[in-house]
C-alpha cells in the first residue's frame, strides 16, 4: 500500500457519526491482542491545552531515556504529525505499511458492526500498533473529544491529566458539569489524576469519580505548580514545583502563563508516571527544545504574525492575557475564522478589547462559519471587520494594511491557523 492509498481510505472514513460507545475500537484491539495494553500511559483530556501538555510529556519522558509515543490531534499540514516518537512523526511508508497491516482487521470489525470504524478510530488503532511495534516504553495520548467514549481510552493509562475545562464541543454537554463527566472517564482506578486548577463544579466531579475509582488525586497549586515566571526573548523562564522536586532556571520557549502551567502538568504528569523526581539536566533539555506549532506561534516579523488557534472563550481568554505580556504594537489586526458549532460571540468577546480592525473570513474545513456570519460577529463585539473569502485573502488584507510596528493575530480555529501556516511555513 502507498500512503496516497492510505489517506485516501482514511479520508473515506468522514464524516464520522459519533456513537458513545467503544464497542468498533475494541474490537480492532481484540484481533491485534491489545497492543494499547503493552506500555503503560499518561493520558490527556480537557478542554485547552491538551495539545501542548501532551508534547512537553512526550519531550521529558524522552529525555529519561524512554522511547515515548506521542499521539495528538488534530493535525496542522499531515496526518502524520498526531503519531510521533520522541518528536519525530511517524514516516510516509511506515505509516502505509501499518495501514495496509491494520486494514484487514478494520474490515473484519465492520462485518459484525453496524456502523464503520470511523477516521478518528482507524487513526488511534494505527497509534496503538505502531507504538507496540517499534516498541516504545511508554505512551503519551491526547484525548480526541471527551474522555468515557474517547477511542483512546482503552490505554493503559497509569496517570490521568485532566487540563483546565470549560464548554467547546457541544456534543459534550451545555454545562460545565456534563463535559467534566464526560472528560472524567478517563480517570482509571488506581491511577494518579494530575489536575489542573478547575472550576468549582468541574473540579467536584472530578474528585467524586477519583474517590469511586480509588485514584489519587494531585492537584495544581496544591501538589504542584509553576510557582515562578520571568519573561524573555522568546519565551519564558520557570521554576517549577513538581510532585516530587523542584526545578529552577529552566527555560520554555512558549508563549503565555497557560504554558507555563502546562509544563507544571507535564512535570507532574511524567513524575507520577516514573515515580521519583526528573533529572534537572534532562527537564532543562526537555523543555527548552519544545515547540508548539500554532499556539502563540511567531511565523513572521515586520509585521509581526503571529498564529493561535484559541477555538473557545477560554482559550481566547487565555490569548488575549499572552498577547498583552508578550507582544507591544501599535495596531493589531485579527484575522479571525471559527467553526460553525463554536462559541463565536465568546471567542470574539474575548479578543476584542485587543483588536483594532478584523478580517473575517471561513477555513477550508466545511464547518466553518461563514466569513458574513464571522463579520458580523466581530461587529456585535465592536470590532470593525470587513469579510474575506479565505484565509489567504484575509492574510493578504491584513498584510496590505499593516504597518511594521502592527501585530496580525490568525486566530479562532485550527483550521484557520493551518490554512495561514501555509502561507509562511509550508513552503
Amino acid at each position: 500500500m502507498r500512503f496516497d492509498d492510505a489517506i485516501a481510505e482514511l479520508d473515506g472514513r468522514q464524516p464520522n457519526r459519533l456513537v458513545p460507545d467503544l464497542d468498533r475500537i475494541r474490537g480492532v484491539a481484540d484481533l491485534l491482542d491489545h497492543p494499547e495494553r503493552r506500555y503503560p500511559a499518561i493520558h490527556i483530556t480537557g478542554t485547552n491545552g491538551k495539545t501542548s501538555t501532551a508534547r512537553l510529556a512526550g519531550r521529558m519522558l524522552c529525555s529519561h531515556g524512554l522511547a515515548t509515543g506521542v499521539y495528538t490531534s488534530p493535525h496542522l499540514a499531515s496526518v502524520t504529525e498526531r503519531i510521533a516518537l520522541c518528536d519525530e512523526p511517524i514516516a510516509e511508508p511506515e505509516f502505509a505499511e501499518t495501514y495496509a497491516h491494520l486494514l484487514p482487521v478494520l474490515e473484519e470489525v465492520e462485518r459484525e458492526a453496524a456502523d464503520r470504524v470511523t477516521y478518528f478510530e482507524t487513526l488511534t488503532a494505527l497509534a496503538y500498533l505502531w507504538f507496540a511495534d517499534k516498541p516504545v516504553d511508554a505512551g503519551v495520548f491526547e484525548v480526541g473529544m471527551g474522555g468515557t467514549w474517547d477511542a483512546t481510552n482503552l490505554v493503559d493509562g497509569r496517570v490521568a491529566v485532566v487540563c483546565e475545562i470549560g464548554l467547546d464541543h457541544p456534543q459534550l454537554g451545555s454545562t460545565v458539569e456534563e463535559v467534566a463527566r464526560e472528560k472524567s472517564g478517563i480517570i482509571k482506578p488506581g491511577a494518579v489524576a494530575v489536575v489542573q486548577r478547575q472550576r468549582p463544579e468541574a473540579m467536584a466531579v472530578l474528585e467524586a469519580r477519583a474517590a469511586a475509582v480509588g485514584a489519587e488525586v494531585r492537584l495544581e497549586g496544591r501538589d504542584f505548580a509553576a510557582a515562578d515566571r520571568e519573561l524573555g526573548v522568546g519565551g519564558q523562564r520557570l521554576r517549577i514545583e513538581g510532585l516530587q522536586g523542584e526545578y529552577a532556571g529552566l527555560l520554555l520557549p512558549l508563549h503565555g502563563e497557560h504554558q507555563a502551567r502546562n509544563a507544571a502538568c507535564a512535570v507532574a504528569a511524567c513524575e507520577a508516571l516514573l515515580g521519583r523526581d526528573l533529572s534537572p539536566d534532562a527537564l532543562l533539555e526537555a523543555l527548552g527544545g519544545a515547540t508548539s506549532p500554532g499556539r502563540m506561534e511567531v511565523v513572521k516579523r515586520h509585521p509581526l504574525v503571529v498564529l493561535d488557534g484559541a477555538h473557545n472563550p477560554d482559550g481566547a481568554e487565555a490569548l488575549a492575557a499572552a498577547l498583552g505580556e508578550t507582544f507591544v504594537w501599535r495596531r493589531l489586526h485579527l484575522v479571525i475564522g471559527v467553526l460553525r458549532d463554536k462559541d463565536v460571540d465568546g471567542i470574539v468577546g474575548a479578543l476584542a478589547s485587543r483588536a483594532d480592525v478584523g478580517y473575517a473570513t471561513a477555513s477550508s474545513s466545511d464547518r466553518a462559519l461563514e466569513a458574513e456570519a464571522m463579520a458580523a460577529a466581530c461587529l456585535r463585539a465592536g470590532v470593525p471587520a470587513t469579510p474575506h473569502r479565505s484565509v489567504a485573502d484575509a492574510l493578504g488584507a491584513a498584510e496590505a494594511a499593516a504597518g511594521e510596528n502592527d501585530l496580525i493575530v490568525v486566530t479562532g480555529s485550527l483550521y484557520t491557523v493551518a490554512d495561514a501556516r501555509r502561507r509562511y511555513v509550508e513552503d
